[in-house]
């Protein structure tokens, strides 16, 4: 199961990115470059608290398959947690500066979600706000246990701010959410596995399904990708390569963001 951790009390301050550009013309439209407010990103913490996480994105094995590589790995996965199912509310700018981040690789970025686990819709009782956040090839989370709240309907902006107003959430966090609001609905259904001698773990996702926030109904589900994830230590690194090199599928870069948007044709 994951662990996150609590982002530290003091946070700095950058400015949004305009986005890469590509034969002269920038990969975001107007709209996306826009004056936003100043963005706060979480102090640096101690080098420990980041990890690497290692994406491979598989269209060509099942789920089966999958898992069947995983237990025949010579380090000795093993599942460890019953498989569940992954919600979350992804925010985002109204420019999508998070998406562009992803698109462009952007060496320093955030991601801002909500995640529970369970029932897609009904009284979300668990509810999490987390940050992804970036630094080159490592990254951690920060997170934030928001009050329940009911999602039978279209999510709003007004929604989550009522959620955010009774949560006990830093002022700077309520700050970066104030120019945020729900930008995409995901799930997807994961299981857990670690190796024999506990360093590395990885995590399977299939049953991928996207959905705008204003119309949670209207489901596009993903028929084709699942998403491997390699995670571990920045001290066990050395090591990663040869755990990767035995699985039949190769590293990619991926964003369930990213491929949601694009999903619903958004961009």
């Amino acid at each position: 199961m994951e662990r996150t951790e609590k982002a530290p009390a003091r946070w700095t301050l950058r400015r949004p990115s305009r986005g890469r550009t590509e034969r002269g013309r920038s990969l975001a439209p107007e709209r996306a470059v826009r004056a936003e407010p100043v963005t706060h990103v979480p102090e640096e913490p101690s080098p420990s608290a980041y990890r690497y996480e290692r994406k491979f994105l598989v269209a060509a094995l099942g789920r089966a398959e999958i898992e069947t590589a995983i237990r025949l790995h010579p380090a000795l996965f093993s599942e460890i947690f019953h498989a569940r199912h992954v919600n979350n509310i992804y925010l985002d700018t109204p420019g999508c500066e998070a998406y562009f981040e992803a698109v462009n690789g952007d060496t320093n970025r955030v991601k801002a979600r909500i995640r529970w686990y369970g029932a897609a819709g009904g009284v979300i009782a668990k509810p999490v706000l987390e940050f992804k956040i970036k630094r080159g090839l490592v990254g951690r989370k920060a997170s934030y246990p928001l009050v329940p709240f009911p999602l039978d309907g279209a999510i709003t902006g007004e929604t989550l701010r009522s959620v955010f107003d009774r949560s006990d959430l830093p002022e700077p966090v309520r700050e970066y959410l104030s120019a945020r609001s729900p930008a995409l609905l995901n799930r997807y259904r994961r299981t857990y596995h670690r190796s024999a001698d506990g360093r590395f773990r990885i995590t399977v996702d299939d049953a991928l399904t996207y959905a705008s926030p204003g119309a949670p109904e209207r489901i596009v589900p993903d028929r084709v990708h699942r998403i491997v994830e390699l995670k571990y230590a920045e001290g066990d690194e050395p090591d990663a390569h040869r755990i990767a090199s035995r699985f039949p599928f190769r590293l990619t870069k991926s964003s369930k963001y990213v491929m949601g948007l694009n999903a619903l044709g958004v961009w």
